[in-house]
């Protein structure tokens, strides 16, 4: 019996270590083409099939989290899920709180939208999501800053009359514009803020950090996340 039960915990034990990491990715599901719920109320988005492709080549099973942006830090940081997939910039003032994976977006362009080219972004009332390094931008501008939980109401806000513009990511407003029939355009020239795109990770996570890394790493070596950044983005799209 003794040896019945050493060989079935050494089989327990041999079993428990092939077993794949779960992770739990959070993203916010409202920024599209980064990350959005699409028809069927599922995650979608650029960043939904790069994170599976990279539970894939970690050899990870990944369940998926939908967070409000104004919270997924300290979320992750509370351990309600293991990694944020959310369009997040690294900058200085998140690295105090949490350490990122090497960048799986080069630093992309951000851009003003209000509803004439000459909208006075450096005086007037400027939108921008709370928390993101367009809110920050705009409070160091001299603008007067109007912050909003979601990326959706930035945009509201320039069509009510309650802002002059908005700032955001391009890849974002790109859309947005496209789609207004000339109701919303471009103000003044786009800039990169940020030093790049990338998990957001716990800092005491670095087994977890470098298991991402070695699979961004990978995608970069290879040129499947430069395809993947293209499927999504548009062939202007900035690459690695």
């Amino acid at each position: 019996m003794k040896k019945l039960l050493l060989a079935a915990a050494i089989m327990a034990l041999t079993v428990g270590a092939g077993a794949a990491q779960t992770v739990r990715l959070a993203t916010e599901g409202g920024y599209p083409p980064y990350n959005f719920i699409n028809d069927k109320g599922e995650i979608d988005g650029f960043e939904r099939e790069l994170g599976d492709e990279l539970c894939k080549r970690m050899q990870a099973d990944c369940t998926w989290v939908k967070n409000d942006w104004d919270s997924i830090i300290p979320n992750l940081v509370s351990s309600n899920y293991d990694a944020i997939l959310a369009g997040m910039s690294i900058n200085d003032e998140r690295k105090k709180v949490i350490q990122f994976s090497d960048n799986y977006l080069p630093p992309v362009p951000s851009a003003y939208v209000g509803l004439t080219a000459d909208a006075d972004v450096k005086g007037g009332v400027v939108a921008a999501q709370t928390s993101t390094i367009q809110a920050a931008r705009v409070a160091e501008s001299g603008a007067t800053l109007l912050e909003f939980a979601t990326p959706d109401e930035t945009v509201a806000a320039v069509r009510n009359g309650q802002a002059v513009a908005v700032l955001a990511d391009k890849d974002f407003l790109n859309q947005i514009v496209a789609d207004s029939n000339g109701e919303l355009v471009f103000v003044g020239d786009e800039f990169a803020l940020g030093e790049g795109i990338a998990v957001g990770l716990r800092q005491s996570d670095n087994d977890l950090k470098a298991k991402f890394d070695g699979a961004i790493q990978e995608m970069k070596k290879d040129g499947s996340l430069n395809t993947m950044i293209k499927k999504w983005f548009g062939e202007d799209a900035r690459v690695f």
